[in-house]
């Protein structure tokens, strides 16, 4: 039974109660009523009438007293409600016309007042006997009332006492239930039992608190828990990061992203990247490498997370700071796609993006105040430099005097020391103008051939002594190209030392100038041992040194990344070719004037 229906019967049985109450009332009100209208009605009138006949048998002199006894008579007559009542009245009406017939007589007149008399007591005695009825059918009614209005204060006093508690109870049974839950307290259950809505609300709440606990120690709620964790940790790091879909909506973004980009998160996240991009240069720039519509996906099972290729990059941003204080900053650009592996299947596909703004502004700082600092030192000790191969070059003149053996292996072994650290000043100075952005470039039109002649010569002595070939491929025809002859020259010098350097004694060099599209390429490639597969990537970068044939490091690290930056600079292109063995093939190549 619903709660409803007991609700709604309890209402109704109070109103039956009403009922009855009211009902009994108005039927002891009613016997009252006819009781009282009975004496009135059947004995009052009749003593009335009694008494009319009485006081017109007094005053018979009067002429209108037999009209007035007979009216009486004739009412009392059609008034006989009491035994012995009609006997008399019959008598009473024979006297009277015996007495209207003759003459007026006492004895008659006596008869008439007698036969009265019997009539008025008959009235008075059934006024009495129906005035006893109505005491106690007021004596009944109080009773039953009484009986029955207690019957109905103890049902209601009943419904007043527990009515409350019924719906209460649950209700704080329920109440206490859901702090414990709110505790994260999912054993808590509810026991009470009933088939109204509070029996169904107890089932409801435990099977929901069943669920909760499921929940809880379920793999869903960990990783629930793990997104949280992360989410607080990127809300806390002190980079810039963005989070993209497969659709490049924005997903999420932290807050030293959101003052970089100078737009409030709220507006950003769930928009269309590039249609916020339209307004705002710094995103233009994070997502000009990401790939435009990737394909679509379900069922994720796994993540994987990489950097997207051209996804790096160095970026020069104000920051407004957190206090107002704002300064341009440096911040290093990755881009990371998201890649899932469906449901049943081997291979991941693209999921979204991470654009991660590191900080770098500090470390620029001691780069620059390190590249100052090596561009100083390396200025001055040029100078000493050239003078000490100067004093060389008197001591070996033979017009100041002759040297020994011993002397002379000395001043050659100085010699290839300083010539040593003069070009270790070089490529300092070089580096120094590189990391700084102060190339400086004379561009004209040169004779690939010539910048092939210059390289060979300066490095022909080296090429001896290891009795290493240079193999040249020059086609005559060749178109000249728009370069700075000394800075193309260094970088083929830097290739053919590091060719020479790499290859055994008595093998071959092959140096090779050919057309490429609308540029020329030089490729140098030696004969040694080439580089492993897990040096081939960092080749170019700065300070980086592979080992040499004996397994040692030598040079300064900075020559291939100085040439890099070079052939960039000049608008070329500058790589080394793949599965090349055995050796090692790098190449450049220079637009055509």
């Amino acid at each position: 039974m619903t709660l409803k229906t007991k609700v709604s019967l309890s209402f109704a049985f109070l109103f039956g109660v009403i009922l009855v109450l009211g009902g009994l009332g108005a039927f002891y009100l009613n016997q009252l009523a006819s009781d009282s209208k009975a004496i009135l009605k059947d004995n009052y009138i009749s003593l009335e009438f009694v008494s009319n006949m009485q006081k017109a048998l007094i005053s018979l002199d009067d002429p209108d007293a037999f009209s007035d006894f007979e009216t009486n008579l004739k009412k009392q007559e059609a008034n006989l409600t009491e035994v012995g009542e009609e006997e008399n009245t019959h008598a009473v009406r024979r006297e009277f016309n015996r007495l209207r017939a003759g003459a007026v007589d006492a004895p008659t007149i006596k008869r008439i007042q007698q036969h009265l008399l019997i009539i008025d007591d008959v009235n008075r005695q059934a006024i009495v006997r129906k005035s006893n009825t109505a005491e106690q059918t007021a004596q009944d009614a109080l009773l039953w009332l009484g009986s029955i209005g207690t019957f109905c204060f103890l049902v209601v006093f009943s419904f007043v006492v527990n009515i409350p508690s019924y719906i209460a109870g649950p209700i704080r049974e329920l109440t206490r239930g859901i702090k414990q839950i709110t505790s994260r307290n999912f054993e808590e259950r509810l026991h009470f039992r009933s088939s109204d809505e509070f029996g169904e609300l107890a089932r409801s709440f435990n099977s929901m608190a069943q669920k909760l606990y499921e929940y809880e120690h379920s793999s869903l709620a960990k990783l629930l828990f793990e997104k949280k964790r992360i989410d607080t940790l990127i809300e806390i790091m002190s980079e810039g990061i963005i989070g993209l879909d497969e659709k490049r909506r924005i997903l999420f973004i932290n807050p030293v992203a959101e003052r970089l980009l100078g737009v409030e998160r709220q507006k950003l996240i769930g928009q269309y990247a590039p249609d916020v991009a339209t307004t705002n240069d710094l995103l233009r720039s994070l997502i000009r490498d990401i790939m435009v519509d990737p394909d679509e996906h379900e069922a994720p099972s796994a993540t994987l997370l990489r950097p997207a290729e051209n996804g790096a990059g160095l970026l020069k941003i104000y920051d407004p700071g957190q206090q107002g204080q704002g300064k341009e900053c440096f911040y290093n650009k990755e881009i990371h796609t998201v890649e899932v592996i469906p449901t049943g299947e081997t291979e991941p596909v693209q999921a979204g993006y991470v654009i991660v703004l590191l900080n770098i502004t500090s470390y620029k700082e001691l780069d620059l105040a390190k590249t100052n600092f090596i561009a100083t030192v390396s200025h001055e000790l040029k100078t000493p430099i050239s003078a000490i191969k100067m004093s060389l070059k008197l001591l070996t003149d033979k017009r100041l005097g002759s040297l020994n053996t011993e002397q002379q292996e000395m001043v050659a072994h100085v010699e290839e020391n300083t010539d040593r650290l003069l070009r270790l000043t070089g490529e300092l100075l070089n580096m120094a103008q590189v990391e700084s952005g102060q190339i400086q470039l004379h561009m004209q039109a040169t004779n690939p051939a010539n910048l092939v002649l210059v390289a060979t010569d300066a490095l022909k002595t080296q090429a001896e002594q290891k009795q290493i070939r240079f193999n040249l491929t020059i086609p005559p025809d060749l178109p000249a190209v728009s370069a700075d002859p000394d800075k193309a020259s260094w970088v083929l010098v830097n290739f053919l030392s590091n060719a020479i350097r790499h290859s055994p004694d008595q093998s071959t060099v092959d140096i090779v100038v050919c057309l490429a599209d609308d540029q020329v390429e030089f490729t140098v490639r030696d004969y040694g041992t080439g580089l492993r597969e897990e040096h081939r990537e960092r080749v170019f970068d700065r300070y980086f040194k592979a080992p040499g044939l004996n397994g040692s490091f030598n040079g300064t690290g900075l020559g291939l990344a100085i040439s890099r930056e070079f052939i960039q600079s000049m608008g070329g292109q500058i790589g080394l070719y793949p599965n090349v063995a055995p050796g090692a093939s790098f190449y450049f190549q220079l637009p055509m004037a």
